[in-house]
């Protein structure tokens, strides 16, 4: 087992890439503390994972929250070893339509919760005096991007900085920070649209040269390889796992 020993946090990990994540670092033989905000479904993925994983409530763009994340993570298991800051909102709206609050709110959570979390849980490891890593979770998004998500979009752009510099400051203290960055992932969000939308489906499946939508245990996955010591000389790095999007100058035919 690649994390067997580990503790870890993920944020966000109630439902989605973020529960994903957190099923395959239990796998992998890891501590988990599940951080969210929607308790009745964090809770419950708590007891479903057993023994070794805990659920804690966390507003991450909350100071108070963080710390007292970081403490429990500390009290329950012993210490942090890596930290999946994946917590993560949208609203959708075009540069002229959007407001302030709900630019705020984006980036409250987005970006400003992966600095607090990040920062919190850094400090903590540089004071146990062990080695840790930081996964942040971009997107495609941070890179190309749509009118109407303005907000999600300069979050994830943002993220990506802070992953770059978060790096470079933390590379003397042996901890490691990189992102991944999804492209369409099959989360119960994202399956809401394309189920009861086709044409969303097939506008998603004509910019993706794989011709279908991720998983998030294939993102879970990546997230497994970037903390464990098989990424041992990685860091500052964003890897996309978007079945082909990016490099796309062109969309790809869909079958009727």
């Amino acid at each position: 087992m690649q994390l067997e020993g580990k503790t870890a946090i993920v944020t966000g990990a109630a439902q989605g890439i973020g529960a994903a994540t957190a099923r395959e670092f239990i796998d992998e033989g890891a501590n988990v503390v599940i951080a969210d905000v929607q308790d009745q479904r964090g809770a419950q993925l708590a007891d479903e994972l057993g023994e070794r994983c805990r659920y804690t409530h966390c507003d991450v763009g909350d100071l108070d929250h963080v710390t007292r994340l970081v403490e429990k993570t500390c009290d329950w298991f012993g210490g942090i070893d890596v930290v999946v800051s994946n917590a993560g909102i949208n609203q959708n709206a075009e540069i002229l339509d959007i407001s302030e609050a709900d630019f705020d709110r984006v980036l409250r959570v987005n970006l400003k919760g992966g600095f607090l979390v990040g920062q919190a849980s850094a400090r903590k490891m540089v004071a146990q005096g062990r080695k840790g890593v930081i996964i942040n979770m971009s997107s495609i998004n941070a890179v190309v991007c749509s009118p109407h998500i303005v907000p999600y979009a300069v979050s994830k752009g943002g993220l990506n900085q802070l992953t770059a510099v978060m790096a470079l400051g933390l590379a003397k203290h042996g901890i490691r920070v990189n992102g991944i960055g999804p492209g369409s992932i099959e989360t119960e969000l994202l399956a809401q649209i394309v189920n009861t939308d086709p044409a969303a489906l097939k506008n998603i499946l004509s910019r993706t040269p794989m011709g279908r939508l991720g998983q998030p245990e294939e993102i879970a996955k990546i997230a497994v390889f970037l903390a464990s010591d098989a990424s041992s000389y990685m860091t500052g790095q964003t890897i996309y796992a978007d079945g082909g999007r990016l490099p796309l100058a062109y969309t790809v035919p869909v079958p009727a």
